[in-house]
């Protein structure tokens, strides 16, 4: 990816879901398990990718001991809805992490769900390629009254009230 010289931010007027769902491995030596679960993660998020009306617009993985997976949703139906829907990926493995990969404790698992209202956050990226929130766009130049934090949370509050508006 083209890294960005430019100082950006991100001038979204819809709202989205941020996720974050990950894994710690407790016990290494059990092999299986931990495979099996990152396994699962994969499938899912080639699942996710493969299907563009999933609602998944964005995701960013982090691995080591503790895992890590950011992701950007369109809308809270669109992630529970993925989440209970029994012929994709996530409801077999969770009735599978429930029967017996949850049981002995050689991974921990957690997620983190985050629905954010237009205007309601800002970011900021210099000197690098695409990236998080940055993914989903629209990006413009950070400057004038998005130079600061507290700009760039004024604009987009502004932008949430004209976006609810409409």
């Amino acid at each position: 990816m083209e890294v960005r010289p430019d100082r950006l931010t991100v001038a979204r007027t819809e709202g989205f879901v941020v996720f974050i769902v990950g894994a710690r491995i407790n016990k290494w030596w059990l092999v299986p398990i931990v495979f099996g679960v990152a396994a699962a993660m994969q499938r899912m998020l080639a699942q996710l990718a493969a299907d563009p009306d999933s609602g998944l617009l964005s995701v960013e993985s982090f691995t080591g001991r503790t895992t890590m997976s950011v992701q950007y949703w369109r809308s809270i139906d669109d992630l529970l809805r993925y989440a209970r829907d029994k012929e994709k990926e996530h409801a077999p493995t969770w009735s599978r992490w429930l029967r017996s990969w949850g049981l002995g404790g050689a991974v921990g698992i957690y997620h983190e769900t985050y629905v954010v209202a237009p205007g309601s956050y800002e970011c900021v990226y210099q000197h690098m390629p695409p990236f998080g929130l940055g993914r989903l766009g629209p990006m413009v130049a950070a400057e004038g009254d998005l130079r600061t934090a507290a700009g760039r949370l004024a604009a987009g509050a502004r932008r949430g009230v004209a976006a609810a508006a409409a």
